[in-house]
C-alpha cells in the first residue's frame, strides 16, 4: 500500500488510473478503523480495479462544543488493517493540505440537512458535503462507499452527487454490528464498560419498532413512544432525538409507509453521542 499526503500528488495518480482505463473504489473515512469500514473495503475490491481510501478528520463538521480534538486516532493501527485488507492507496492529508488560510468555499444541500442531526448539529453537515466533495475531486472515483449507519449523511451525498452532476456512484452498504446489535462506531471507544452496557438501547429500540411495525402497526407516535420505553428502561442514556421520516424528502411522517421510511435515533450515552437507524 502506498500513503499519499498532497492533494495534487493523489489527483495525478487517480488520473493515471482513469487514463488507463481502470476503475478506482474510495472509500472516505475519519480513521479508527473498525469491521464497518472493512467491510466498505472488501466490497470495493469486488467491484473495482483499484481501491483508494482516506483518512481525514474533518474538522469543518464539528461544531466548537464537539469532539474534534479527543476523536480517535491511531494511524498505525490503521495502515496496519489497511494492508492487510490490500488497499492499494492511503490518502492521508493534513489540515493545512485540505484547507488553506484563504479557504473560502463550501457546499451546502438545502432541505435534507435542516432535520434529524442537521437540527441538533447545524453546521455538520456543510463541513461533511465539502469535504467529500473535494475528497472526490482529489481521489476521482468511479464507485464510493458509505455506511447505512450514517443514514443521512448517505443521503444528503447521493443528493449532492445528484444536483451537481458528479461523475461517481454512491453505494450504500449495511450497518454493521457488534454481537450484542451495537452499530459498529469509532465513537464506541469512548464508553466506559456500564455505558457500553446501556448502549445496547439504541439497537433494543430499533428492535422494538421493527417488532411493532411488523404486527402491523403504522402510527408512528405509537412506535416512538414505544422506542422511548425501551431506552428510558435503561439508566445512563438520554434521548436527543428519535425520528421517523421519509426515506427521499427526510420529511416526518405520521405514518409508516414500507419502502420510504427512516426510523433514526440519536443518544447521549453518559457523554458520548451515538447514532443509529432502521430502514423500512
Amino acid at each position: 500500500m502506498r500513503i499519499v499526503y498532497e492533494p495534487c500528488q493523489m489527483q495525478k495518480i487517480a488520473s493515471k488510473y482513469r487514463a488507463w482505463g481502470k476503475t478506482i473504489g474510495f472509500i472516505p473515512t475519519m480513521g479508527y478503523l473498525h469491521e464497518g469500514h472493512i467491510s466498505l473495503i472488501k466490497q470495493a475490491k469486488k467491484d473495482n480495479d483499484v481501491v483508494f481510501v482516506s483518512i481525514f478528520v474533518n474538522p469543518t463538521q464539528f461544531a466548537p462544543n464537539e469532539d474534534l480534538d479527543k476523536y480517535p486516532r491511531d494511524i498505525k493501527r490503521d495502515e496496519e488493517m489497511l494492508t492487510k485488507e490490500g488497499v492499494d492507496f492511503l490518502f492521508y492529508p493534513t489540515v493545512e493540505n485540505m484547507y488553506s488560510d484563504n479557504f473560502q468555499t463550501y457546499v451546502t444541500v438545502d432541505n435534507l440537512t435542516k432535520v434529524l442531526e442537521g437540527a441538533s448539529r447545524p453546521t455538520h453537515f456543510r463541513g461533511v458535503t465539502t469535504v467529500v466533495n473535494k475528497l472526490f475531486n482529489i481521489t476521482k472515483p468511479n464507485k464510493a462507499y458509505f455506511g447505512k449507519k450514517d443514514a443521512q449523511q448517505l443521503i444528503v451525498i447521493k443528493r449532492m452527487v445528484e444536483d451537481l452532476n458528479i461523475d461517481v456512484e454512491i453505494i450504500g452498504m449495511p450497518i454493521v454490528r457488534e454481537k450484542d446489535g451495537l452499530a459498529m462506531s469509532s465513537r464506541n471507544k469512548y464508553l466506559n464498560e456500564k455505558e457500553r452496557k446501556d448502549a445496547i438501547c439504541l439497537y433494543k429500540s430499533l428492535q422494538k419498532a421493527k417488532e411493532l411495525i411488523d404486527n402491523g402497526i403504522k402510527d408512528t407516535q405509537a412506535v416512538k413512544k414505544e422506542m422511548e420505553n425501551v431506552i428510558n428502561a435503561y439508566s445512563i442514556p438520554k434521548i436527543d432525538y428519535i425520528n421517523i421520516n421519509s426515506l427521499t424528502t427526510l420529511k416526518e411522517l405520521e405514518e409508516i409507509k414500507k419502502g420510504d421510511t427512516l426510523i433514526s435515533l440519536a443518544v447521549f450515552v453518559g457523554k458520548t453521542r451515538l447514532i443509529d437507524n432502521l430502514w423500512i
